[in-house]
């Protein structure tokens, strides 16, 4: 099967409300999803903790439709910031525009962005503003610069480095000092703006990371691509970059074995722990991401058609 059938599954919100409601695919999202409820995610969280291991909570769910909807994501980041003070948890939070007001108004979107930034301000915390599709890349941007204008660097941004404006953007995020998580990316974007063939996107995030781990503060390097990997470690060891100038981010439930490998050659490693009702078009992503994640799904379902005979 094609990897970008998921991508195309992952938008179809007919399929999500058959598949919401069962138990199998509910089964299949906890090796990705860290449950429904910001209790569920924490308790992850101190989980990898224990092992030494950094995290970023993100609350699944994206293009909300009303100010109701975008007011409860805004109340329930705060949340996520409050239990992650309360609770001890090394980790921070990472957001959505659009899952906080960007599609209806912009006004709406910076407000509830100023009210998160305000409370991890005074939590002393970060929170990183992902990136989404092509349609809010330059909108993503905009904001992000408004906000870091008046937060600075309580606030980060992701950037994919298979958009082809991406090498511009890295070096304006560089001279503004801001904080950079740098992924391939996991949306079907057309030829003209992103990169198709995954040499030339390797290439890309090679050429990003050089550039972040010379002159960034502080990047993220999120990735799961062993020759990624292998090539930023024989980067830092050349350049003689110290450990603690950047991180590792992988994603729940991806590549533990890199993980472990990481943390004991003394590397930052932080996960990204997803967690919400929202789980079905993230799950999706990550099986058009690799065919490793399509491989566990297929045998997961195997095993429970075998158990119940």
């Amino acid at each position: 099967m094609p990897l970008n059938i998921f991508l195309w599954l992952s938008e179809r919100r007919s399929v999500f409300n058959f598949v919401k409601s069962n138990g199998l695919a509910r089964k299949l999202a906890s090796r990705f999803v860290a449950g429904e409820t910001v209790d569920s995610a924490v308790q992850a969280a101190k989980v990898l903790n224990k092992d030494g291991t950094m995290v970023s909570l993100d609350l699944l769910g994206e293009s909300v439709s009303s100010r109701e909807e975008t007011e409860a994501a805004r109340d329930e980041v705060l949340e996520i910031l409050d239990a992650i003070t309360n609770e001890g948890v090394d980790g921070n939070v990472s957001v959505k525009l659009t899952q906080l007001g960007l599609d209806i108004d912009r006004q709406l979107c910076l407000d509830n962005m100023g009210q998160i930034l305000t409370r991890a301000t005074e939590l002393d915390t970060f929170v990183r503003i992902d990136m989404e599709s092509t349609e809010y890349t330059e909108r993503t941007m905009e904001i992000f610069r408004d906000l870091y204008g008046e937060f600075g660097t309580i606030t980060g941004l992701v950037i994919q480095c298979y958009l082809r404006r991406s090498a511009n953007d890295i070096e304006e995020l560089i001279k503004l000092g801001a904080r950079v998580r740098l992924c391939k990316g996991a949306y079907a974007e057309p030829a003209d703006l992103a990169f198709q063939d995954m040499e030339e996107i390797r290439q890309s995030f090679i050429q990003l990371m050089t550039r972040l781990l010379q002159d960034g503060n502080y990047p993220a390097i999120a990735t799961h691509d062993d020759s990624l990997v292998d090539w930023a470690l024989q980067h830092v060891k050349e350049n003689n970059i110290s450990k603690d100038k950047f991180e590792f981010q992988m994603l729940y439930g991806v590549r533990r074995d890199l993980q472990q490998k990481l943390r004991g050659l003394g590397y930052n490693v932080r996960v990204y722990i997803p967690f919400g009702s929202n789980w079905y078009p993230y799950l999706m992503r990550r099986m058009a991401e690799r065919s490793s994640n399509v491989g566990f799904m297929v045998r997961s379902l195997m095993k429970e058609m075998f158990s119940r005979k």
